[in-house]
């Protein structure tokens, strides 16, 4: 089956380069360029499993939210934002908050782009080094709660890492109900949610390496 490719950059070297290498990723695949918002939301009506790959900086999108917010709705869309630099919090935000989004820079090494653009046809993620670690020495640690107990604190980072109740008990040999039992403690302690939020904690307090959340 055909992918349809769009790519979003202003710089025509840029969008010489990518071409090549996509070809070189997918032979079959559809390309198409635009260089605006509007133009890429049209793109995206009628092709909403495409593969973008998106120069936020040089784009006219408003905001970090406004992008999420198309994500959202094209669900079935994968992003590769490739750029000079994006800032941490742009960064944070769109990471934490969507798994759809691989990052890789233009400084980034011939074989960080390939991989890139190789894991996102597989419907892969990929944060490149240097992204990682400008998060990881940005990243804040904060106390963990002293109130959750060791057994919260491994189902905790178990959530964390995705895993889901059933795994988890399987993996603790717990029953089902038992699991459930301590993530509502864990959500209550910490005044949060959701499985989401209990992994943004999770990462902030270190009880998981932000690069295992990526992989």
């Amino acid at each position: 089956m055909e992918k349809n490719v769009i790519i979003i950059d202003k710089q025509d070297i840029t969008r010489i380069g990518i071409e090549i290498l996509v070809r070189q990723n997918e032979a079959g695949a559809v390309l198409s360029y635009t260089n605006n918002k509007g133009s890429l939301i049209s793109f995206l009506t009628t092709h909403d499993d495409a593969f973008v790959i998106l120069d936020y900086t040089l784009c006219d999108f408003n905001s970090v939210d406004e992008l999420l917010n198309i994500s959202a709705r094209f669900p079935k869309v994968r992003w590769l934002l490739f750029s000079d630099e994006l800032s941490i919090d742009f960064l944070k935000k769109v990471i934490f908050n969507s798994r759809v989004f691989s990052v890789v820079l233009k400084t980034s090494s011939i074989g960080e782009i390939n991989t890139s653009l190789s894991l996102a046809f597989q419907n892969e993620r990929f944060i490149c080094s240097n992204v990682t670690n400008l998060l990881l020495m940005n990243n804040k640690e904060i106390k963990i709660d002293n109130t959750l107990t060791s057994t919260e604190k491994e189902i905790l980072r178990e959530m964390a890492l995705g895993r889901t109740t059933k795994e988890i008990a399987a993996l603790r040999n717990l029953s089902f109900h038992t699991v459930t039992t301590h993530r509502k403690n864990i959500f209550r302690k910490l005044e949060i949610n959701n499985a989401h939020e209990a992994t943004r904690y999770a990462i902030r307090a270190g009880i998981i390496d932000v690069s295992d959340y990526y992989i």
